[in-house]
């Protein structure tokens, strides 16, 4: 049976659980921007069509106009969803970065504990030993 689970050892867990939640917000904010971008260079063709004097462009300007604005709304909501998404990968990351700090300080008081009760089986045997004289 395996001893008691040390906390520096749950919190190693906790921060690799932490850290893996950190890169899917990362991910899904990577996803968030390249949409964004495809949304802009389709801002950009309309933009191209409706200022082309190509016959055939002129015909669709109404199309192209209703097109920019429904572009328009998406990238603005795509640029809060944006905004959020960043704001969550910070949380994320400081949630992580806290987590590892408190991971590293029940480490090092855990090795103090253990050099501490060291010392005194150290001190125990040597004023065992001396009472053995």
């Amino acid at each position: 049976m395996a001893g008691p689970v040390k906390r520096s050892e749950k919190l190693k867990r906790l921060v690799a659980v932490q850290r893996h939640i950190e890169k899917m917000a990362e991910h899904e904010l990577a996803a968030t921007t390249r949409h964004r971008a495809e949304v802009n260079q389709s801002m950009e063709d309309v933009i191209d069509a409706i200022g082309s004097m190509h016959p055939i462009h002129r015909q669709f300007s109404q199309q192209y106009a209703e097109r920019f604005g429904r572009l328009t709304t998406k990238e603005r909501q795509l640029a809060g969803v944006q905004q959020l998404q960043e704001m969550k990968v910070l949380k994320e990351r400081t949630k992580a970065d806290r987590l590892q700090d408190n991971m590293k300080d029940a480490r090092d008081h855990e090795d103090r504990e253990a050099a501490d009760n060291s010392i005194y089986e150290l001190i125990e045997i040597t004023l065992g030993s001396q009472m053995i004289k």
